[in-house]
């Protein structure tokens, strides 16, 4: 399973319907499990991001198709970064000559 740090901003329609917005983390969780993906954590931040998730998927493709899935609900923007734990980056560091 590959590791993903997805960064939300809320968009108008979902700032309007802010109290709604934990109900909307268990439908989101509830639709990362449709493709695959585990939807690990979920904080609510200050800041430039209002949401932080940390997300578990099998493949690329299954991420994707959970991230557009979500943002074509229309109540977030969101950034991806792809997240490697201390083995993961050790083994690339292992490739350097």
């Amino acid at each position: 399973m590959s590791t993903y740090v997805v960064l939300a901003q809320f968009t108008d329609q979902g700032i309007r319907t802010v109290r709604n917005s934990a109900q909307r983390a268990g439908q989101a969780a509830e639709i990362a499990g449709t493709f695959g993906c585990e939807m690990k954590e979920i904080y609510w931040t200050l800041g430039e991001y209002d949401i932080v998730t940390i997300v578990e998927a099998p493949d690329e493709q299954s991420f994707m198709a959970f991230g557009l899935a979500l943002g074509s609900l229309g109540n977030v923007r969101t950034q991806t970064l792809r997240a490697l734990n201390k083995s993961e980056f050790a083994a690339i560091l292992g490739k350097l000559s």
